[in-house]
C-alpha cells in the first residue's frame, strides 16, 4: 500500500488481538463519527478507525447466513475467526425481514436470540458488525402478507423490525452500524401491487427493493427522505448510540441519485454515507467522479467492492485513488480461504482468492507504520 491515510489509520486501528484469542466486550470501544464529520473514531481513545471489512452475506454454497446459523454454529463461529484472520475489522451481516418478523406486529424471538449469540460472537473476535436490514434476497422466503401491504402499513413493519434488532444490540460496542436497508430505490412511476423487488435475480437473490409502488407526485428524493426519517425514529426509540446508514447503488458521473433517486445531501438522519462501487473495466476514473457525488460532508464508506467487471489491477487502482473521498472499504467473503480458492479451477473461485490475497496484503502492509 502507498504511504497513505489508510495505511496509517488501519495501522493505529487493527485490534491487537489474535484471531485464536477472545477480547472481552470491556476491551472493544465505540465507533462514533469524529467531530469534524470527516471520518470515524473509536470512543473513548479517540484514535481513528478505518473500517476494512468483508460482506459475510452467504456462503459459499450459496446459503444465507440464516440458512444455516442454527444448524451448523460451529462453521459461523469458524468463519469469524477466518475474516479476523485476513485482516477485517467490520463484518457486514445481512438479514432477512422473513426470518425475523413473524406477522405485521410480532418479531421473531428464535431469530433475535441468534442475532444476540452473532453479536457476542463479534465480540470475542474483536469483529464491528455492519447489520444490513429488511433483506428480501430470496422471493420465496418473503411473506405473502408482506408484499400485500401498503407503503404506509410496509413501513410500519419495516420500522418494527428495526425496534426489534436496535433493542436487542443497542448495549454492545460490536455494532458498527445499521444499515437501513441493502439498495433501495424510490421510484419515479407508479408499479403493480405487490411488486417490490427490482429485476432478475443476481445468482438466485434479489438484492433491490423499492420502497414504494406509488410516488403520488411526490420527489424521489422526498419519498427517500421521508422512508429515513421514519426507520432512523424507529431505531433511536431504542439506541440512541450507533451509527446509521443505508446501502445506496452508485450514481453516474453527474448525479449520485440517478439510479436510486436517494440524494446524499438530504439524507440528515443518516450518520454517514454508504455506496457500493463495482469499478468497470477501463473506467476507474469514472468510478471516482461518481464516488465524489457521495462525498457531502459526511463519512463515506464504499460497502461493496469486488473485481466482478474490472481486473484486480484496476480495483486496486480505485481503492487507491478512493481514498481522497472514502473513510472505509467492504469488499466480499464467502466462506473459503485463500489456499482452499487457489486449489480450484473455477474461474469465480479465481477471482475470490485474487480479492481475499489482495484484501490480507493490503491489510498487513497497513499494520506496518
Amino acid at each position: 500500500m502507498s504511504q497513505s491515510v489508510l495505511a496509517l489509520l488501519v495501522g493505529l486501528t487493527l485490534p491487537i488481538v489474535s484471531p485464536t484469542e477472545s477480547a472481552s466486550t470491556d476491551e472493544m470501544q465505540w465507533v462514533q463519527v469524529s467531530k469534524n464529520q470527516g471520518h470515524f473514531v473509536l470512543t473513548p481513545s479517540g484514535c481513528p478507525f478505518v473500517p476494512w471489512g468483508l460482506n459475510y452475506d452467504h456462503d459459499h454454497k450459496l446459503r444465507l447466513l440464516e440458512d444455516y446459523w442454527e444448524t451448523e454454529w460451529p462453521t459461523v463461529e469458524r468463519h469469524f475467526q477466518e475474516m479476523r484472520q485476513l485482516g477485517a475489522n467490520v463484518v457486514r451481516i445481512h438479514l432477512q425481514l422473513g426470518r425475523f418478523m413473524e406477522s405485521r406486529d410480532r418479531p421473531n424471538e428464535n431469530a433475535l436470540a441468534r442475532l444476540a449469540r452473532l453479536v457476542k460472537l463479534a465480540e470475542q473476535t474483536h469483529l464491528y458488525l455492519d447489520l444490513t436490514g429488511l433483506g428480501c434476497y430470496h422471493r420465496r422466503d418473503v411473506p405473502g402478507w408482506y408484499d400485500d401491504l401498503a407503503e404506509e402499513d410496509r413501513w410500519q413493519v419495516q420500522a418494527r423490525f428495526w425496534e426489534a434488532v436496535a433493542a436487542r444490540c443497542a448495549g454492545s460496542p460490536a455494532i458498527f452500524c445499521y444499515d437501513l436497508m441493502n439498495e433501495p430505490v424510490a421510484p419515479g412511476a407508479e408499479k403493480k401491487k405487490g411488486d417490490w423487488l427490482v429485476g432478475p435475480p443476481l445468482g438466485g437473490k434479489q438484492f433491490v427493493q423499492l420502497i414504494t409502488l406509488d410516488p403520488q407526485s411526490r420527489p424521489r428524493s422526498k419519498i427517500a427522505e421521508q422512508w429515513v426519517r421514519t426507520l432512523a425514529a424507529a431505531i433511536r426509540r431504542h439506541d440512541r448510540r450507533h451509527l446509521i446508514t443505508a446501502g445506496l447503488l452508485p450514481g453516474t458521473p453527474q448525479r449520485a441519485d440517478a439510479w436510486s433517486g436517494f440524494d446524499p445531501k438530504q439524507l440528515a438522519e443518516l450518520d454517514y454515507i454508504s455506496v457500493h462501487m463495482y469499478p468497470k473495466k477501463g473506467k476507474v476514473d469514472e468510478a471516482l467522479t461518481i464516488l465524489e457525488k457521495f462525498a457531502v460532508g459526511k463519512p463515506v464508506v464504499i460497502e461493496e467492492t469486488f473485481p466482478l467487471s474490472c481486473s484486480m489491477e484496476e480495483l486496486e487502482q480505485f481503492i487507491d485513488g478512493s481514498q481522497k473521498y472514502a473513510s472505509g472499504w467492504i469488499g466480499f467473503y464467502w466462506g473459503q480461504m485463500p489456499d482452499e480458492l487457489r486449489r480450484s479451477k473455477e474461474f469465480s473461485d479465481t477471482v475470490t482468492w485474487q480479492w481475499l490475497e489482495f484484501f490480507q496484503r493490503k491489510g498487513k502492509q497497513a499494520e506496518k507504520p
